[in-house]
């Protein structure tokens, strides 16, 4: 778990990297609030997941995990159809995004998979 808790803080620090660039407006300020909350998010919910005592209790702080990163691939989606980012240096951090999102959603079916065979 080591690998994703880097994977996870970097991407938090991708994120916010990218909110330093986005317009001083009054979209630009909420668009930034909000992606900057879910993409740090990722990674402190993450680490929480790794402090599970148990499995159900892995996969309820994963299914947040997994929401705060669905947002912020939201969030970059309205960032680029708003052409705020270079496309080039967008599209590094929504494919990170897109990574984790996936390893996620692995994860979560992997558990409820072996909680429900252990009932």
């Amino acid at each position: 778990m080591t690998d994703l808790k880097f994977r996870t803080k970097n991407f938090s620090l991708m994120v916010i990297d990218l909110v330093e660039k986005l317009p001083n407006t009054i979209s630009g300020r909420v668009i930034s609030n909000q992606i900057v909350k879910s993409g740090t998010s990722v990674g402190a919910n993450y680490r929480a997941v790794c402090r599970a005592r148990s499995d159900r209790e892995f996969v309820s702080k994963m299914n947040i995990v997994l929401e705060e990163s669905d947002e912020t691939l939201f969030w970059l989606e309205i960032i680029s159809d708003k052409n705020w980012i270079d496309k080039t240096e967008l599209d590094i951090v929504w494919n990170e995004g897109n990574e984790l999102t996936s390893i996620f959603v692995s994860t979560l079916k992997t558990m409820n998979c072996k909680i429900k065979n252990t009932k």
